[in-house]
C-alpha cells in the first residue's frame, strides 16, 4: 500500500524530520492522546525553535501494509486522519510537503476523492475536486498563520510558506497578489 510506512516513531527536531507513526490499534480507535502530549499547541517550543519545526513532519500509519487499497479508501484511516485533523489543524505548518503524505492525509479528509488506475502503471492516479481542496486549505491557513506567529516569522516568510502549499496541491498562487516582495525583486 502507498504512502504506508514501518518507519518507528523517531522524533528529532532542527533541520531533522519528525516521523510520527500511527499503529494500526491507534487508528481503529482514534487515538492520538500519545501524539497530543507530546505536540499540543501548548506543549510546542516558540520562536526560533518552533520555526525550526516547520516542514519537519511526516506521519505514517502501519498495520495496513499489505492492504493494496490507497489509504484514502480506507474507511478506518479515513476516519482516523479526519479526526486528527479537527484535534490538530497545524497540518500546513508542520507536514513536510517533500512527500505526499500530507497530500494523502487531506484526501482522507475530503467528502470525494477520484482514483484512476493507469494502463501499466502500479499506483493509482488520485484526482482532488479543486473547490475542495482550496475549502480545506482556507480553514486550515488560520492555525497555519497561528503558529507562524507564535513562530514570530517575518510576512516574507509565512507568504513563502503559502505559495509553497499551494503548489503542492497543484494549485495557482497568483504572485502579484498583495504578497511581500522579495528581496530579489527588490533590487
Amino acid at each position: 500500500m502507498s504512502l504506508i510506512s514501518s518507519v518507528a516513531n523517531i522524533a528529532t527536531v532542527g533541520s531533522d524530520l519528525i516521523f510520527y507513526q500511527f499503529s494500526r490499534n491507534k487508528v481503529e480507535r482514534g487515538d492520538f492522546r500519545q501524539f497530543l502530549g507530546q505536540y499540543a499547541p501548548d506543549k510546542l517550543p516558540t520562536g526560533r525553535r518552533l520555526r525550526e519545526m516547520m516542514n519537519c513532519f511526516v506521519f505514517c500509519i502501519e498495520g495496513w501494509d499489505n492492504d493494496p487499497r490507497e489509504i484514502h479508501l480506507i474507511p478506518e484511516i479515513r476516519r482516523f486522519y479526519s479526526a486528527f485533523h479537527e484535534a490538530w489543524p497545524y497540518w500546513l505548518y508542520f507536514c513536510n510537503l517533500d512527500a505526499d503524505t500530507l497530500r494523502a492525509m487531506v484526501a482522507c479528509c475530503l467528502s470525494s476523492v477520484n482514483t484512476m488506475q493507469v494502463d501499466g502503471k502500479t499506483r493509482m492516479a488520485v484526482t482532488f475536486d479543486t473547490m475542495a481542496i482550496l475549502n480545506f486549505l482556507k480553514r486550515h491557513f488560520v492555525p497555519m498563520n497561528l503558529m507562524c506567529e507564535r513562530a514570530e516569522m517575518f510576512e516574507e516568510r509565512i507568504y513563502d510558506r503559502s505559495k509553497v502549499v499551494f503548489e503542492y496541491f497543484g494549485l495557482p498562487f497568483d504572485s502579484n497578489a498583495h504578497g511581500p516582495i522579495s528581496p530579489a525583486a527588490r533590487q
